[in-house]
């Protein structure tokens, strides 16, 4: 039988440890149960769409690029796998949010439980990142809409402001501003559909222009079983890991979900990630059959100027303007957790804090208590919004800065962090672990009291073994992420500047 040692006296009815280790049986066998003191809103649906809707992107139409480099079937392959590690890194950060009271999971929470003087590195990362991505966001439309405007009134060229892109980043900005005010990931799911027909039309627009032929005349080699060469193989690999991110959303969608048993958190994030991973493959390989090696990065900007490709070009505005939002939401989010860093010392007789220091010390778990307050919601909000519409106004490319950026956050975000979140927290001789354990134990006993004691042994020697095996996954992804870290950095440094 599971030992406890580091356990100590059961709580009684007071102990706000309670109204959370209930949520936690409720939640390990399926019913969902809220906890006491906090209810999510949000629906299976719309926790679907603001992920898939964070997961798609301007990456969508790398793809055809990517496979050219790598050949199809790695290519297939490699874009699985990429896949597969996101979705394993989303699936670690739903059984870390176990061990935090519904409503407060965070990345700076779990730093806490964790790594707590390392939080403040952790949150920057994250910040960084999520603010480089938005200020692409406002580049690529202050690139496409000049574009979209002779596309659609080719007289239009002659009106200067209307083929500014200065001009154009100006006015969408006054369109997401509202949009980033929003304090609920929820609250922008009509805009995250939108911005998901506007993916639609672009894997549309793919498969018609495939389907039609008329890019023959321009196509090249086109490679099944070959590759590129190993150098411009490494090179696409980036996009396709990168093209996964999504992570920094995930507990606020934990947060708001209404019904966060297991199998719905699952369900998200298998419904997400396998979404995604069939467009990319298909819009990866009807385009690359389009043009073969002859193929560019952005596959849209090589169809023929036409209205169907003009508005496909204004898909991708429309696609990038909503997805603005999403990065500001965690980025503000991360800002507000290093404005509350301070270092912490710890007892020599304190093996791990406790869940309930991170709430209110000791009181019980209330959505106000995490909170930020509306005068500090403003200002963050307020001041990433003036320094992305700053820099997307004075800088026409950050290729390079997004490289690395995405290199290092990206790579943090997805595989690091989940990774040793869930090693560290799953440690067996850990307190709020082994407390975990203990409640799931009580509740099996209380379930199955006719049972057989050597029917539940061999259970627990089970469960045991499974916990082991995704403690040591954990690891092994962690491990991955630093690898891809160095393989990415050392492509844009040596690889990509190089051309």
């Amino acid at each position: 039988m599971t030992s406890y040692s580091a356990i100590g006296p059961e709580p009684d009815d007071a102990d706000p440890m309670v109204s959370s280790t209930g949520s936690l049986r409720g939640r390990r066998r399926g019913r969902g149960k809220k906890d006491i003191g906090y209810a999510g809103q949000a629906t299976w649906i719309s926790s679907v769409i603001n992920l898939v809707n964070t997961i798609l992107g301007a990456g969508l139409l790398a793809m055809p690029s990517a496979l050219s480099k790598m050949g199809i079937f790695l290519g297939i392959f490699v874009i699985a796998w990429a896949g597969l590690t996101a979705g394993f890194g989303l699936y670690l950060q739903t059984r870390c949010a176990r061990y935090i009271d519904r409503g407060h999971v965070s990345f700076a929470a779990l730093s806490q439980l964790t790594y707590p003087n390392l939080s403040i590195i952790f949150d920057a990362a994250i910040a960084i990142k999520c603010f480089g991505v938005g200020v692409s966001y406002l580049i690529i439309i202050g690139d496409l809409m000049p574009g979209v405007v002779r596309g659609f009134a080719p007289g239009a060229g002659e009106i200067a402001f209307l083929v500014d892109r200065q001009f154009w980043v100006t006015a969408f900005m006054l369109i997401v501003i509202p949009l980033s005010f929003l304090r609920r990931l929820d609250s922008l799911k009509y805009t995250s559909v939108i911005a998901l027909c506007s993916i639609a039309y672009l894997v549309v627009l793919v498969l018609f222009h495939f389907l039609k032929g008329d890019t023959i005349p321009d196509k090249g080699e086109v490679r099944v079983f070959k590759w590129a060469g190993p150098v411009p193989a490494l090179a696409s690999f980036p996009v396709i890991v990168f093209a996964y991110t999504c992570h920094q959303n995930m507990f606020s969608i934990l947060n708001e979900i209404a019904d966060n048993s297991h199998f719905r958190t699952t369900s998200v994030i298998f419904a997400s990630i396998g979404g995604a991973c069939g467009l990319y493959i298909l819009t990866g390989i009807t385009g690359y059959l389009s043009y073969g090696d002859n193929i560019q990065g952005n596959i849209v900007s090589m169809y023929p100027t036409a209205p169907a490709s003009t508005i496909g070009r204004l898909a991708i505005v429309i696609l990038v303007m909503f997805s603005y939002p999403l990065q500001i939401h965690p980025c503000r989010a991360s800002i507000d957790a290093c404005l509350k860093w301070r270092p912490r010392r710890r007892s020599q007789n304190e093996t791990s804090p406790s869940r309930n220091t991170l709430l209110a010390q000791g009181k019980p778990a209330t959505k106000a208590n995490n909170e930020m307050g509306d005068v500090r919601f403003a200002v963050i909000t307020t001041t990433l919004i003036v320094l992305s519409f700053i820099t997307a106004m004075t800088v026409s490319s950050l290729e390079k800065v997004l490289a690395y950026v995405g290199s290092t956050g990206s790579t943090t975000i997805s595989f690091i962090l989940p990774g040793l979140f869930y090693y560290k927290i799953s440690d067996p001789d850990s307190t709020h672990h082994q407390r975990l354990i203990k409640d799931e134990d009580d509740e099996d006993e209380f379930h199955s009291s006719d049972a057989e004691g050597y029917v539940m042994s061999d259970a627990h020697k089970s469960r045991d073994w499974r916990r082991g095996l995704l403690r040591n996954l954990s690891l092994a992804l962690a491990i991955y992420g630093v690898v891809v870290m160095i393989t990415c950095l050392a492509t844009n440094t040596f690889l990509v500047a190089a051309h």
